[in-house]
């Protein structure tokens, strides 16, 4: 598959901002390997090989009818209807003119909304769905804990970039943690609207030095782009991915909606430390490195 064009075939008087990341960063000719029948197909061999590659892909996870109440619950959200729910942050290219906005504008200008569990029971319902817990604790071997919940949309058009990382470089755990990241696709996911990219089997690699960038990621030189693949899902389709494992998502370019959940995991027995001790590990501070 070639690099995903700019070009639209939808409100094409609209503007598309340019590309703010080297063109070759993410590669778009291999798609990861998946799964289907649900959670309750996982097989012991699925595990393993989550543990070899670091990623498991399940297509199926949720059905139509549970990502239609999941996007219910979202929209109650980001449309300000629980007032007691402030977690909501905007594209930077439109937070200015979000006031000006109405309803159907502001949602395609949201970037995020986050903790979300405790204020909306739709939402809640997927992060504690018995079958995706399930698949947790196998492999984790231990009682996973929701610790970081938000909901991830790459506007139309502006959705930007999430850059090359490591979420255990985010989070003050032992890099020896087997911290899962679970993405649930409530739109469906292209290579054209910004679908996860991931580099099978770089968890087993350990830890990489993250700069401040464009956001705290690797070095764009420093990702080993020809594993990159592709992670496209329909609705409900879920990614699995281990806390090491290196991914990022390039930029919405074209005029459809990619909203998802994106949940964190940790077992029941993983031990904090201190941001200091995770720089320490991920840092570039006081190492002779550069970007």
């Amino acid at each position: 598959m070639n690099q995903p064009s700019s070009t639209n075939t939808q409100n094409t008087d609209q503007v598309i901002p340019p590309i703010m990341y080297p063109e070759n960063l993410y590669q778009f000719d291999t798609v990861a390997y998946s799964i289907s029948g649900g959670f309750s197909s996982v097989t012991d061999a699925d595990i393993s090989y989550f543990h070899q590659h670091g990623y498991l892909v399940i297509e199926d996870g949720f059905s139509p009818k549970e990502v239609k109440t999941a996007l219910e619950g979202m929209v109650y959200l980001m449309d300000g209807n629980n007032p007691d729910f402030k977690a909501i942050q905007f594209e930077p290219k439109l937070a200015k003119a979000k006031d000006e906005m109405n309803p159907s504008q502001r949602r395609d200008a949201i970037r995020k909304i986050f903790n979300y569990v405790s204020h909306e029971p739709r939402l809640n319902a997927i992060a504690d769905h018995p079958g995706l817990t399930g698949v947790l604790q196998r492999i984790m071997d231990d009682t996973p804990i929701l610790f970081q919940d938000m909901a991830l949309v790459k506007p139309p058009h502006f959705g930007s970039e999430k850059p090359w990382h490591q979420d255990l470089a985010y989070f003050n755990l032992q890099k020896s943690t087997t911290v899962v990241g679970v993405w649930v696709a409530l739109d469906e996911a292209t290579a054209e609207n910004g679908c996860m990219h991931i580099i099978p089997g770089s968890h087993i690699e350990g830890p990489m030095i993250h700069f401040k960038r464009r956001d705290w990621q690797i070095c764009d030189t420093h990702v080993p782009i020809s594993r990159d693949t592709m992670v496209p899902l329909k609705p409900g389709g879920c990614l699995f991915w281990h806390g090491l494992l290196h991914h990022g998502s390039p930029a919405n370019q074209t005029s459809n909606r990619r909203r998802a959940l994106q949940l964190h995991y940790k077992p029941e027995s993983a031990e904090e430390i201190s941001t200091q001790d995770r720089m320490d590990v991920y840092g570039s501070d006081g190492k002779d490195v550069d970007c």
